[in-house]
């Protein structure tokens, strides 16, 4: 039960990876309908990353208050919410107002359901069942990615608007999950145990938990840094720019979902196995060439590299932080901390994604993407230094309510 009880909180991370992923194959066709400028087109786009923000930051307040279980059905009726009001906005601007309210449901979403998991796993299997979380997000972008290939090819008026409407469906499904699944027992214990209070923010900034909350900045930090979110919502793109056509574009970039799931699926498979720092080692190296390969194609006018060698980042961020991230942000902090302590690193993962989100349009038209891959190929030689020489394995730590955080 506890597998299947997993397998539903983290229904939470494919609607979390189609929401992300869907608006790839609609942007285009959203910044000519509405004749955007550059700068308003990335404001727009990154309204629901500024959403994903306020719900990282403000996520551990339902999560502690209310509990896992309500959080999670009140993240999948702002699904519905989103998905059909995005998909039928008149103005740009109520547009965004719904993309972010999907925000505000990813942002708490990323700090529930990995919570949820990570409590009512055993510590043998938390790395797989919370590694659910994140092969569900990359499930939601190939379903997203191959579903805005199907619907661009059927010729439909306004292909764009089913394009986001279509996720009111498995939403529904995420809020029939989120009724049958259980609370999480630790959550129930520590509030009606004599558990150590809640810790409160100022905690965070002196021992035991300045060391968790720094790993876990570090971690989310460079988890944008790499670039996987400029690359997921701007696929098409860039794949155009390295001379593909459009409709050859989109199909690639279904590509790039299925090496993403099945790179994953890889990864959940060994996380427990290998541990989470080997991982996130592998994950830095692939980053580090795969990067400094698409910079030098770009300068070089090789686009013929740049296709495979993003199929190979992509591998890259799946193995590593994509495997990694969610678990060892759950793993790190103990119970009384977790929520607030995962708000750090969820919150500083989402301010990085809207801000690459938000300054990617004008970007691109001002820099090489040569120049863009390059910066990201430099933050990522950075991450692989601070893997070898600070980052600590979390994998097979307990996680009851009066442990102390990683301190190794």
């Amino acid at each position: 039960m506890i597998a299947l009880w997993s397998a539903a909180a983290a229904l939470a991370g494919l609607l979390f990876g189609f929401d992300v992923a869907v608006v790839s194959g609609a942007e285009q066709t959203i910044q000519q309908h509405w004749h955007l400028t550059p700068e308003q087109h990335g404001l727009i786009l990154s309204a629901a990353l500024w959403g994903t923000v306020i719900g990282a930051l403000g996520g551990a307040w339902p999560t502690d208050g209310i509990g896992r279980k309500g959080t999670l059905a009140g993240v999948a009726v702002g699904y519905v919410v989103a998905s059909l009001g995005s998909a039928l906005a008149p103005d740009p601007w109520t547009f965004a107002t719904f993309r972010l309210i999907g925000g505000l449901a990813i942002g708490v979403s990323s700090i529930a359901a990995p919570a949820y998991i990570s409590e009512i796993a055993p510590p043998e299997r938390r790395g797989q069942l919370v590694g659910l979380y994140q092969f569900n997000i990359v499930a939601g972008i190939l379903i997203a990615y191959f579903s805005n290939w199907v619907i661009g090819e059927s010729g439909v008026a306004n292909a764009w608007r089913l394009m986001l409407g279509v996720q009111v469906v498995p939403s529904l499904l995420f809020l029939a999950a989120t009724i049958a699944i259980p609370e999480s027992p630790m959550w129930v214990r520590k509030t009606a145990e004599a558990t150590p209070p809640r810790a409160a923010w100022r905690d965070y900034l002196r021992a035991p938990l300045l060391r968790p909350a720094g790993l876990a900045f570090t971690i989310a930090l460079f988890n944008q840094l790499s670039g996987i979110n400029a690359v997921i919502y701007f696929a098409p793109r860039i794949f155009e720019s390295a001379g593909l056509a459009q409709n050859s574009a989109l199909l690639a970039s279904i590509g790039i979902g299925l090496v993403n799931l099945l790179a994953t699926g890889l990864a959940v498979l060994l996380i427990d196995r290998m541990g989470r720092r080997v991982l996130m080692l592998i994950g830095a190296v692939g980053y580090c060439l795969s990067l400094g390969t698409v910079a030098v194609a770009f300068a070089t006018g090789t686009g013929g590299l740049v296709v495979p060698f993003v199929f190979l980042f992509i591998a890259a961020h799946a193995v590593g932080q994509g495997a990694v991230i969610w678990v060892f942000i759950a793993e790190v902090f103990p119970t009384h901390a977790r929520a607030r302590g995962q708000t750090i690193g969820c919150g500083t993962h989402w301010v990085l994604a809207a801000l690459v989100t938000l300054a990617l349009p004008p970007a691109l038209a001002a820099f090489p993407p040569a120049t863009i891959f390059g910066f990201f190929f430099a933050m990522m030689a950075l991450q692989l230094v601070w893997v070898l020489r600070v980052m600590p394995e979390t994998s097979g730590t307990t996680l009851a309510p009066n442990e102390r955080p990683i301190a190794h």
